[in-house]
């Protein structure tokens, strides 16, 4: 008889359906291979009687294996241990919080859920280190299984515009780092698309240093992929990331990448793009020029981001997982 999996979803809510394509994926490749059943909570996360009606929903549907897919950490309370795997996408976006709304994040979507689950997964080394850092915790209980990289995503040559090279800018929050970007760009011969939402000091940022700018919003996923398509540069210098989806897919599109040099962002970039200080202008604007400039050195980096992407591929990633449910079905 085929394995049962429980997947636990946070209630959908509009602009926010990053976990929920993840797991669509994996599931994909585990057609025929075992069973699933998607719980989505019927409530935000969002409120104490809130939260304790999710516990309480949480406890009426596990079914065999549980897996909660994050954001709704605490709900592993109400699930029995050694059948109920957390999967862990970032710790800093927890560590903006301050005083005591910090602590309590922490107790309740660290420390208690970590502990009551049987295993975690976190989609980097970097997750998985930084987790260690905030919770006494065995690493062994820690498995790392990245993300995966969609199948819409594959190789499509384009012809490298230096004149006016068409930069493209995925997410618009805080981490993302538009503020730096902005006036790195300025004065350069290029058009920045950015996708996500402006706000509008940066809107008035963007015209104050003259940048040619498109802005797009709630594109459908066929849409994304076409934007990776037409652009010549995908910039990603955030200055914090859990994984960094945007890596791996502009790899599989045949994209040269521009990204961080520091924590996830280094480690699935591995050699597969230009690496930049996140916090100097001065070193994003170099590595954008470089990249416009030096023609064999970007297609050095197209070439390794094809390499790299193999490791990120749905069927690689979804075999890990299959793996993961087995031991815990021993």
């Amino acid at each position: 008889m085929k394995k049962g999996v429980t997947f636990f979803f946070r209630k959908p809510r509009e602009g926010a359906f990053s976990i929920e394509n993840l797991f669509s994926i994996v599931q994909q490749q585990l057609q025929g291979q075992i069973r699933f059943h998607n719980h989505y909570m019927s409530c935000h996360s969002s409120g104490l009687k809130n939260r304790l009606n999710l516990l309480r929903e949480a406890a009426k549907n596990h079914k065999g294996l549980n897996h909660v897919t994050g954001d709704i950490n605490f709900i592993t309370l109400a699930l029995p241990k050694r059948k109920t795997i957390l999967t862990i996408h970032d710790i800093e976006s927890l560590e903006r919080k301050g005083g005591l709304a910090s602590h309590l994040l922490h107790f309740f979507w660290l420390v208690l859920p970590v502990k009551a689950a049987g295993k975690i997964t976190a989609v980097s080394e970097h997750t998985k280190s930084k987790l260690l850092q905030k919770v006494s915790v065995d690493p062994d209980k820690i498995i790392v299984i990245p993300n995966p990289v969609s199948g819409i995503y594959h190789y499509t040559p384009k012809s490298f515009q230096k004149e006016k090279p068409r930069l493209l800018q995925i997410g618009t929050k805080y981490n993302k780092n538009l503020e730096k970007l902005i006036p790195a760009i300025a004065g350069l011969s290029c058009r920045l698309t950015i996708v996500g939402k402006l706000s509008e000091s940066q809107v008035k940022m963007l015209e104050q240093h003259k940048v040619d700018f498109i802005n797009k919003v709630g594109l459908s996923n066929e849409e994304l992929l076409q934007e990776y398509q037409q652009a010549d540069i995908i910039t990603f210098a955030s200055t914090f990331e859990g994984f960094g989806m945007p890596i791996i897919e502009a790899n599989a599109v045949g994209r040269v990448v521009l990204t961080s040099n520091i924590g996830a962002m280094a480690e699935v970039a591995a050699d597969a793009a230009m690496l930049v200080d996140p916090l100097s202008m001065e070193d994003i604007r170099r590595g954008i020029v470089e990249l416009i400039q030096n023609d064999q050195l970007r297609e050095q980096l197209i070439q390794n981001g094809l390499q790299n992407v193999k490791k990120y591929r749905p069927e690689v990633i979804a075999a890990r997982y299959l793996e993961l449910y087995d031991s815990m079905s021993l």
